[in-house]
């Protein structure tokens, strides 16, 4: 059985060919992977693939459908897309401008840097926010053009997954 998987603006077919303890078989938009899988601890995975390791993180997002994913350098937003997630997204088309409007932390970090204050015009692209997560320092940008309306956050907060941080409008 194949399934859709939607990894930020990407959805790839994702289907499970064999599995044998740690030797998993899979086609990935019609591209085959032999893969050798251990779980490491909770949510965290040791990956094999063509003689090269990768370890992967996955972090729950509020749904059993919804996770961050997390590898040494990335970290992608990941859907499974089923016939509810679907109709559910094709019900919800008209909400998708307060999407753009708030940017959400996609994992707990601390702020870092917030280059906008209320007020601010920012142009679609820009840097509103600063997150160290993982070692790592991520910019989020504005997802449209806008006034910053609502800033959640201060620099040094502590802050958790699925948290909104800034508003534009």
């Amino acid at each position: 059985m194949a399934l859709e998987i939607k990894l930020d603006d990407r959805v790839a077919k994702v289907e499970l060919l064999a599995e044998d303890g740690n030797h998993v078989k899979i086609i990935v938009d019609d591209r085959e992977y032999d893969l050798d899988m251990q779980q490491v601890e909770n949510g965290v995975y040791s990956v094999m693939y063509k003689g090269r390791s990768f370890n992967v993180e996955l972090i729950e997002n509020g749904s059993p459908k919804k996770y961050t994913v997390n590898t040494f350098y990335h970290s992608y937003n990941a859907e499974i897309i089923d016939a509810e997630t679907k109709y559910l997204q094709t019900r919800n088309a008209g909400n998708l401008e307060a999407a753009e409007s708030t940017i959400i932390s996609p994992m707990p970090g601390k702020v870092v840097k917030i280059p906008v204050e209320l007020g601010s015009e920012v142009k679609k692209g820009d840097t509103v926010i600063i997150i160290s997560a993982m070692k790592m320092e991520s910019e989020y940008k504005a997802m449209k053009d806008g006034v910053v309306k609502e800033i959640f956050v201060k620099e040094d907060d502590t802050i958790d997954g699925n948290q909104p941080l800034v508003f534009i409008d």
